[in-house]
């Protein structure tokens, strides 16, 4: 075998024929890479044996047919879009260079894709090897575009769609493809348990540190278990692996978000949520909903947030435990009180606080990633969309005021959190906007200098821009103000100005 493609007697490969044309899409890319056909082959040879497909071997009269309109089959095309991401510094997908791969698989910029296992194994793989491999140059997600509106939101319904033959929908593993096909392999429960520990670890990082600090880590980890996933497991086993991709996922790209990687964060959050449809976990899958809309009302998109959070709480109404719901109801009304919707901002702040009160009352084990939303977070979730709707209403005095007790008891806890250190400078920055918008400069510049000593230890995008944006309102509205003039030159001084994901 030839380049993994069957090689006929003429020797010209196996979709030769009287039709084929040049091409020109990949003609386009390998002109511009500056490579010979020579060059190429022995490229394609080398990351061929780093994926343990070590019957690839390629020389320049492959080449010049696939130049020549000639369709190889996988992991060739995968192979080749690596190769051309990694040389130019964006993601060049596979149907980029003119190519077919087994599955058809979308684009890396889209979000709507198939709802099956061995594909979502496939795409998370894909996604977060190019992910890797463009974090070692600098060069993340500048190709991916975001999805908002029915184009994000229609193919997000899909997840309450039972699959054929009941939920799980496809936990069992796809079919073992080069790398992977004589390396059986079943896991331990000891074994699955450090897998999800360690996902456990990560979140700590980033709550501690920030998105900057691990990304690459948590991104490594996640292709590692989707490595896993490409292995035959029995069924308890494969949902397991499925949660921890999922989780995993979530993570990436709440990290990818945390750093201002949109378009690569968004990717993350539709495979993760594809990933807990795998796992049967509908609690899990709420949870990466609410990341969802979390970003859209981040990106300015309330009314795409309410239909995410929506679709979450539908999802999840019979099985999600009384914290989760909590949660869900904060976001809820973090979307109305954008969307300038009081009176529903109000009622989702009631229910949050309700069902919050019930949380653990009934001993349920509750998953670690939705113990983050403690008594601190509910306070401070409330206190924004209070804020939220201040600055809605323009500059409301009213709702700063509903907004400013919450938050300072949000500060509260979180000073004597240890592990939650970006959502203590986060609410500090909130606490400050609170006091911009009651006319108190003196006090806004006294908690966004507390927030700047926190921001200069974790590596968040979102700490340092809402700091820069909070700071430049002061200067806009009190700009003769000694202490927000000492503010502004100790914030150019000592912030940087981007963040960059390691």
């Amino acid at each position: 075998m030839d380049g993994g493609v069957p090689v006929d007697r003429s020797g010209t490969g196996a979709n030769t024929g009287t039709g084929k044309r040049p091409n020109e899409m990949l003609g386009s890319w390998f002109v511009r890479s500056g490579w010979s056909k020579g060059e190429l082959a022995r490229q394609v040879n080398r990351r061929a044996r780093e994926m343990g497909a070590h019957h690839i071997s390629t020389d320049t009269s492959r080449v010049r047919r696939w130049l020549d309109g000639e369709q190889p089959r996988e992991p060739i095309p995968r192979i080749l879009s690596e190769l051309f991401s990694e040389r130019f510094g964006t993601v060049v997908a596979v149907e980029s260079l003119g190519l077919r791969t087994a599955h058809q698989t979308p684009s890396t910029s889209g979000v709507d894709l198939p709802w099956a296992g061995p594909q979502t194994v496939s795409l998370l793989s894909e996604f977060s090897r190019s992910d890797l491999m463009l974090a070692r140059r600098g060069f993340l997600g500048t190709s991916l575009a975001l999805s908002a509106g029915p184009a994000l939101v229609e193919p997000m319904q899909r997840w309450l769609v039972p699959a054929p033959g009941g939920e799980p929908s496809a936990v069992g593993a796809p079919a073992p493809g080069p790398a992977t096909a004589h390396r059986p392999l079943r896991l331990s429960g000891p074994e699955l348990e450090l897998l999800e520990s360690t996902t456990v670890m990560f979140r700590q990082w980033d709550a501690q540190c920030g998105g900057g600090l691990r990304r690459k880590a948590v991104v490594g980890q996640l292709h590692e278990v989707t490595d896993l996933l490409q292995e035959p497991h029995p069924e308890p086993t494969a949902a397991r692996l499925f949660s921890c991709a999922a989780e995993l996922a979530q993570l990436a790209g709440w990290m990818s978000y945390d750093v201002g990687l949109q378009p690569t964060a968004q990717k993350y959050f539709v495979l993760a949520l594809h990933a807990a449809k795998e796992a049967g976990d509908k609690p899990l899958g709420s949870y990466i909903l609410s990341s969802m809309s979390r970003q859209m009302i981040h990106l300015g998109r309330p009314d795409d947030a309410l239909e995410l959070i929506h679709l979450a709480q539908y999802g999840s109404r019979d099985c999600a435990t009384a914290r989760t719901q909590a949660m869900l109801y904060a976001m809820e009304a973090r979307a109305y009180a954008n969307m300038g919707q009081p009176s529903k901002c109000k009622r989702a702040v009631r229910m949050a606080e309700d069902t919050f009160a019930d949380a653990g009352s009934d001993g349920e084990r509750e998953p670690d990633w939705v113990r983050f939303f403690n008594e601190a977070e509910l306070n401070a979730e409330n206190a924004h969309s209070y804020r939220d709707l201040a600055y809605v209403a323009g500059r409301s005095p009213t709702y700063a005021s509903l907004a400013e007790p919450l938050m300072e008891r949000a500060v509260r806890l979180f000073r004597d959190d240890p592990v939650h250190q970006r959502s203590y400078a986060l609410n500090l920055i909130g606490m400050a906007t609170v006091h911009l918008l009651k006319q108190e400069p003196e006090q806004a510049t006294e908690l966004a200098g507390q927030a700047l000593t926190v921001a200069r230890r974790v590596r968040s995008e979102r700490v340092n821009n809402r700091l820069r944006k909070t700071v430049d309102t002061a200067a806009r509205d009190f700009g003769d103000v000694a202490e927000v003039l000492d503010l502004t030159d100790k914030l150019t001084a000592q912030l940087p100005e981007t963040v960059r994901a390691v």
